[in-house]
This record gives C-alpha cells, structure tokens and sequence, in this order.
C-alpha cells in the first residue's frame, strides 16, 4: 500500500469517525437545543402576557378607590333606603339657601292620597319609587330658582357622568297659588307670597341590590388577601364599613 493509499484510508477512517460523532452527538444536541428554543419563545410569550395582566391589574388597583369613591357617591342620589329623614334635610338646606319656607312634605299611597309613609312601588329590576308632595312658600322668582336646583340635585352631564349633588328627584308636576293671608314667616303677605306645590318620586335601590355590592373600601366582592401579620387569622385585613353619603 502507497503513502497515498494510507493517507485515503485515513481521511476516510476520520470522516466516519466525524460522521459517527454528528449522528451520535451533535444531532440529538441540535434537536434539543431547537426544542429549548421553542420553549424559550413560549415562555417569553407567556411572560410577556402576564406583564400584560399585570399592567392592567395594577391600573385597575390604582383606579378602583376612585371607582368605589363614585358608587357610594350614587347612594346620595339612589339610597339602598328610604332615607326620609336625609331628604328632608337637604330640602330643608335648599331652602334655606333660597329664602324659601319649607311648608310640608306628604308622600302619596298607590291610590293618590297622602299618607303617613312613603308608598314603595317597583318592578324587580326598578328603582323603588317613593312619591311625595312638597309645598314650598316664597316669592316667584325664589321658588322659581329653588325648583331648579332640587331638579339639578342628579344631573347628567353631555359626556355621561353625572353630577351628584343631592337625591335623585322625578318632578311630575309644580303649582303656584297665593298664599294665605298670614303670609309666611319673612315674606310679604298678598300676591307677593306663593305656595309653590311640587309633586315629585324620589328613589330607593331594589331590596336585593346592594349599593356595593359587597365591596369595601380596601377591596371588591369576594376578593381575598394573603395573611400577613397585621391581619389577624382569618387573613383579610379588617376592612372599613361601607360609606353611606349624606348630606
């Protein structure tokens, strides 16, 4: 055998020998490494999403006190009940604020006579009415401005908010007539003076609809913390009563 014969031999001795060591080792570590490559790219896709929920979750954490703030705001307009006494005190702040006399308040039964409690008339899925008539003494111009704002109390903006600044009242109908001759305490007897007569429904939440629905000022409805050691055994932090807003 020649020296070129060997010198044949041996490469292909060595490239059997490379061929042996791809088949043997590089190829399955190349299929590995292709399949750790796809479970990185997978799991950079699900971190990925998750720094997405978690984005969105922290904005709805920052936005949730200011979204609690305006629902217990709404229950000074569509208390979760009667409140009676809540709305006389605002219709009695009204008018003071307007120089109007405050006459008297009557709520009106199912069958259109007053009565001695507010009649509760609802459909399940409805606000619960409350029907009364108000009877208000001053001049014209007083009343006037007066019943405009207990019709701006709730009001809704172009954009859709709304503006809450008392309870929510549904005007029906407003008389002017002449007061007696007595007049009221700080008007003008004679046709200066009116009885301003103001039938309205103010409203009450459904009997199963809460105004909260359960959430509290630190969480929403059913949610859970982890126990940490200020908050005791049960794990939930002592979480505030729920805010009633009056005025």
């Amino acid at each position: 055998m020649t020296g070129r014969d060997r010198m044949v031999v041996i490469g292909v001795v060595v490239l059997a020998i490379l061929g042996g060591a791809w088949v043997m080792v590089v190829s399955p570590k190349r299929k590995e490494a292709g399949k750790l490559n796809t479970q990185v790219a997978e799991a950079q896709t699900q971190l990925a999403s998750a720094e997405g929920q978690l984005s969105s979750a922290r904005a709805a954490q920052a936005e949730y006190a200011a979204a609690y703030t305006s629902i217990v705001s709404l229950g000074k307009a569509v208390p979760a009940s009667q409140e009676v006494p809540s709305l006389i005190y605002q219709l009695s702040q009204a008018t003071n604020k307007k120089k109007v006399d405050f006459t008297s308040i009557a709520s009106i039964t199912s069958g259109g006579a007053a009565g001695g409690a507010p009649s509760s008339t609802a459909a399940s899925a409805a606000f619960t009415q409350m029907p009364f008539t108000f009877v208000f003494g001053g001049r014209f111009f007083e009343l006037e401005h007066l019943f405009q704002q207990l019709n701006g109390f709730t009001v809704r903006q172009a954009s859709g908010g709304l503006v809450v600044s008392g309870r929510l009242l549904t005007i029906q109908s407003v008389k002017l007539a002449p007061e007696n001759s007595a007049g009221a305490a700080g008007h003008a007897s004679g046709s200066q003076s009116l009885a301003g007569t103001v039938t309205a429904s103010a409203y009450v939440l459904p009997a199963a609809q809460g105004l909260t629905g359960g959430a509290t000022a630190s969480s929403p409805a059913g949610a859970t913390t982890p126990s940490n050691p200020t908050t005791g055994s049960s794990g939930s932090p002592s979480a505030p009563a729920i805010a009633r807003v009056t005025p």
